[in-house]
């Protein structure tokens, strides 16, 4: 089904022709995220202002087209592609203005992540969210998916570090939270919509068990739907509307702007590495170091140890490591060196009784703590490196309550034997209860479908139902986890998640089956092949974790996109297909315009240098 022509009429006026794209080429190399799924959308337009979004926003309202926002295209869960129009950020959404000494700071939202930390460090602060993608996330995404990471806990979080936000909704209409002219003419002219906000917030609050139920689930890390905490933590209807869009996935409106309250970066830090002789004493030690002062406890379950054991540098005794072995990387971060060791001494006195299988101690020099974290970095990728070709490498992020964090690891591990799953393995942000579990799967058959279907109910029975914990805790809910939220969330929330969607969204035109969707099936639909297309590219994962330092990134394709339409070129070619004309402008946008510098290999997770596909 085609776009309406008064729509591509008047897009056609409102932006130039060199930032919208239609052709097969541009279509299929932005129809991919990093996650498993694949949208190829019809028509792409790089904005370079809010008016043009909100111009866009008229028109799609107008005619009922549905749109999707699209930062840096990271997302894991397929919040980020669309098969209709995709709105793509372009280079001028980079600014920043920071307050005081750094306290605070407000970003657009093509700002990577990384980027607002470096303009941050020389005031010793940070913004609070520090997820793994976040050389190449920009903050639009990290505050429409509540992105976290492995310091960030649920308490520095974009929701819980929220000042401001400047915002588009779907009716076109702009509000700038720290603007009050901005919020008088947004109270005049919108004053049914924040009455009916006010009111759901007060039954919220009034309906004792959604409302117990609601702050237990945040008590947790929770990204599993629409933030509903926003009902119960606030009153005024602004601050509950602001906190909706935090963690929405593009589904409430867009994001234009962002104030954080900045967190603290303490210059001296320390790690060590410890390793238990079983799941069950690991993820006790877990319960008590949730009381000591360290900013990170990462968990590494055996099968994640062995499949980074003979990377370079792994101590020698990690390939003889008891098959239930389990260990902690844990950090500690301070303000001064004597703090530091104060801190070091307290939290190894309270694991002291703990029987250990091996360590490796604290330690304050870059070489070994960079070692140590290389570790934990290394397991995803070491997974994705030795996958089939043909199949791709997924990751999932689940939550359990942190007492029950033992038999939770212990009963995915049970899954990945029934489901067979020989190569999964698990690893995550244990302070918080979250964990990640890394499996590779194929999806050219309808048999490999069914057992990811079968594996992914019993998942969401087991965490959601039997454990009561979290489907997402940060990863965003995506297409992925949208038929399970009502499993998870009980049908009284559910509803009020519609009813919060449709008051903000009536039309329904923002970002369809993202987060919410009344198809069970969505999770099944629209998966990506991964072709094999060159031993040199084979093993991508389409993360896009290159694409901030590629430097055609904007004029032609990334390396990611290289990669996708060579992907597609050599499986047509397969199929009998006539792929000159691809092929004609892939020499210009694919290889003509490629640098070939490597810098792409420098930041891939599987060390994928696209130049070298280009050069052969």
């Amino acid at each position: 089904m085609s776009l309406p022509a008064a729509f591509l009429r008047d897009a056609e006026r409102l932006i130039p022709a060199d930032r919208r794209f239609d052709d097969p080429t541009s279509t299929l190399a932005f129809g991919t995220d990093a996650s498993f799924y694949r949208l190829i959308p019809k028509l792409v337009v790089r904005v370079e202002s809010e008016d043009e979004v909100v111009g866009l926003i008229h028109l799609a309202q107008r005619d009922r087209v549905p749109v999707t926002f699209r930062a840096a295209g990271t997302s894991l869960s397929g919040q980020a592609i669309s098969d209709s129009v995709l709105i793509v950020l372009g280079d001028n959404w980079n600014g920043r203005e920071i307050r005081g000494q750094g306290e605070q700071i407000r970003l657009q939202p093509g700002v990577i992540g990384a980027q607002a930390n470096a303009w941050l460090a020389p005031f010793g602060r940070k913004i609070g969210p520090d997820p793994a993608s976040i050389n190449a996330c920009k903050i639009g995404g990290i505050v429409a998916n509540n992105a976290s990471g492995k310091c960030c806990g649920t308490a520095q979080n974009t929701y819980h570090t929220l000042a401001g936000l400047r915002l588009v909704l779907a009716d076109g209409t702009r509000l700038d939270s720290e603007d009050p002219a901005s919020v008088a003419a947004f109270e005049s002219s919108h004053a049914d919509l924040l009455d009916e906000l006010a009111r759901l917030g007060r039954e919220t609050r009034a309906n004792t068990p959604l409302a117990e139920r609601i702050r237990h689930k945040y008590r947790l890390k929770n990204t599993t739907g629409l933030s509903l905490n926003a009902l119960v933590d606030y009153d005024q209807p602004l601050d509950i509307l602001q906190h909706l869009l935090v963690g929405s996935e593009g589904t409430l409106g867009f994001i234009s702007a962002a104030t954080y309250d900045t967190v603290p970066d303490h210059p001296h830090k320390a790690s060590a590495l410890i390793v238990f002789p079983s799941v069950e004493s690991c993820c006790r030690a877990v319960t008590v170091l949730k009381q000591q002062p360290v900013s990170a406890v990462e968990l590494l379950d055996r099968r994640s140890m062995r499949s980074v054991q003979d990377k370079p540098g792994m101590p020698e005794w990690v390939k003889g490591l008891s098959e239930n072995a389990c260990a902690l990387l844990i950090e500690s971060r301070a303000a001064s060196q004597t703090l530091l060791h104060e801190q070091l001494a307290q939290i190894m006195a309270s694991i002291a009784d703990f029987p250990l299988e091996q360590k490796v101690d604290f330690s304050e020099d870059p070489a070994v703590y960079n070692l140590l974290w290389k570790i934990r970095k290394d397991t995803f990728p070491a997974v994705g490196a030795v996958r089939q070709t043909g199949t791709t490498v997924i990751i999932e992020d689940v939550t359990f309550p942190v007492e029950q964090l033992a038999e939770g690891v212990n009963r995915l591990i049970q899954l990945f034997d029934k489901h067979h799953y020989d190569e999964a393995i698990i690893f995550g942000h244990a302070l918080e209860g979250n964990l990640h579990f890394v499996f590779t799967q194929g999806f050219n058959s309808a048999t490999e479908v069914a057992r990811y279907q079968a594996f992914m109910d019993d998942v969401a029975q087991l965490v959601a139902v039997e454990f009561g914990g979290s489907l997402k805790a940060e990863h965003g809910t995506g297409r992925n986890m949208a038929p399970f939220v009502e499993l998870e969330w009980g049908r009284d929330a559910y509803e009020l998640m519609w009813k919060l969607k449709r008051l903000l969204d009536p039309n329904g035109i923002l970002n369809p089956d993202v987060v919410l969707s009344e198809d069970p099936n969505i999770h099944l639909k629209n998966l990506k092949p991964l072709p094999a297309a060159d031993e040199i590219v084979d093993k991508c994962i389409e993360c896009g974790f290159c694409e901030p330092v590629c430097p055609s990134k904007g004029l032609t394709l990334s390396p990611r996109q290289r990669i996708v339409m060579w992907r597609d070129i050599q499986a047509r070619k397969r199929a009998g297909e006539d792929t000159s004309q691809l092929e004609r402008d892939y020499q210009y946008q694919g290889i003509d315009t490629c640098a070939a510098t490597g810098l792409c290999a420098q930041r891939c997770p599987v060390g994928i240098n696209t130049g070298e596909l280009v050069k052969k």
